[in-house]
């Protein structure tokens, strides 16, 4: 058979067709993108998606006709590693959401490429405040918690009871900087004031040493640890070998229940956080962590960013029912701007709304490592101290800068 020149391009033509234009109409794909090697492993990685599937099974996909699809990947911390995944999924391999995106040096990048491609980009892992501030995007949901949460919850309560003046250690890229930035503006409205910091190169630290000496140095009464992951529980084993936690009061601005459990309640007592989303806090968190956790890697239970995983996928997915498969698939800005208009209902996080700026409100959990001689079972290691309400935890819609927030 002769190949005409006309025939050929076609051919072509038909093999550069990336494969997921010939897939059903009804097949969602959703790409979860975290740290599978690194310091934030335990914190997202596989788990995380796991509850991304567990989201799948509790809405009941099969039972829709959808074909739905979770990939997932290693971003390695790397905003360069992160964009390259990102584009291969949304240009080559048809995903339509990507999810979790911790690191926030990653998450920023990777909210500009789902932005530019419109595509929906459902972030739980990140922490920087400046997903819903100066560079918030109508693609971009936030879901479990941010910089400036972290810093009013802990770090306001923190001065009221007594702790005003702050040092802090800060891992030296986006997160750790918004962190600091965010906390130390809290505290200096609170009337505290803060006498010194140093940043640390990340994520290549595991001596913080030097660092710990000087914040002792330095008089002040509150440590406060901008960082994250396996960071925060080795610079808290150290601090404890100074003996550092009888001089100073440690505030971990983000710790996680693994972490806690990590580090031991002989350790760990007394140790205050802030989370959204905690196992123990009621019927309905406590039903779906013993839904979660038999399928997780080594009966590990699932924490605030895993439990983001699926809240924000499990919205996703009433969003898509409630416009129909085919018109989310087509246009990833109206896919968010449905979810913005729908109210947020799940076992995790329970009833809450999205700001118009991609900020997820829910109520946010000032926890406390409980006394060893508390503590029922290995992860019973939390009690609350205190609940502020989705309306109070979070910074204020008209200061973050998002260009989405008309004045």
């Amino acid at each position: 058979m002769t190949l005409t020149r006309r025939a050929g391009l076609g051919a072509a033509a038909a093999l550069a067709v990336p494969r997921y234009i010939f897939a059903q109409t009804s097949s969602i794909r959703i790409g979860v993108l975290n740290d599978q090697s690194g310091p934030y492993r335990d914190d997202g990685g596989p788990t995380g998606v796991i509850c991304t599937r567990q989201a799948l099974q509790d809405f009941g996909v099969s039972g829709k006709g959808w074909n739905v699809e979770v990939l997932s990947a290693d971003h390695q911390n790397k905003p360069d590693v992160g964009v390259s995944i990102a584009k291969q999924w949304l240009d080559r391999d048809g995903v339509d959401a990507i999810v979790d995106v911790p690191t926030s040096s990653v998450a920023l990048a990777v909210n500009t490429v789902c932005r530019d491609k419109n595509k929906v980009y459902l972030n739980s892992g990140g922490g920087t405040s400046d997903l819903t501030g100066r560079q918030c995007s109508p693609n971009t949901i936030h879901w479990t918690y941010d910089t400036y949460m972290l810093g009013r919850s802990t770090g306001g309560a923190t001065v009221k009871s007594g702790g005003d003046s702050w040092f802090f250690i800060t891992a030296d890229y986006v997160f750790g900087q918004t962190l600091q930035r965010d906390t130390a503006g809290i505290v200096t409205q609170a009337g505290g004031k803060v006498l010194g910091s140093v940043a640390y190169p990340f994520p290549e630290t595991t001596d913080f040493s030097t660092h710990l000496i000087r914040a002792q140095a330095s008089g002040a009464k509150v440590l406060g640890l901008c960082m994250a992951g396996a960071d925060t529980e080795n610079c808290i084993k150290q601090a404890h070998e100074f003996g550092l936690n009888n001089a100073m009061t440690i505030a971990a601005l983000l710790i996680q229940v693994r972490g806690v459990r990590s580090l031991g309640l002989d350790t760990a007592q007394g140790l205050r956080w802030s989370e959204s989303y905690y196992w123990d806090l009621n019927d309905r968190t406590r039903a779906w962590n013993e839904r979660v956790r038999p399928k997780t890697p080594n009966g590990v239970w699932p924490n605030m960013t895993q439990a983001g995983d699926y809240g924000v996928t499990l919205h996703y997915l009433k969003a898509i029912a409630d416009m129909g498969v085919a018109a989310a698939k087509a246009d990833g800005r109206a896919v968010v701007d449905r979810m913005k208009a729908m109210p947020t209902d799940d076992d995790c996080f329970g009833p809450g709304k999205i700001r118009i700026d991609g900020r997820a409100l829910h109520p946010v959990y000032l926890l406390e490592a409980k006394k060893p001689s508390e503590s029922k079972q290995s992860w019973d290691v939390a009690k609350v101290v205190t609940t502020t309400s989705m309306d109070e935890a979070w910074r204020p819609l008209n200061e973050g800068g998002c260009p989405l927030v008309k004045s």
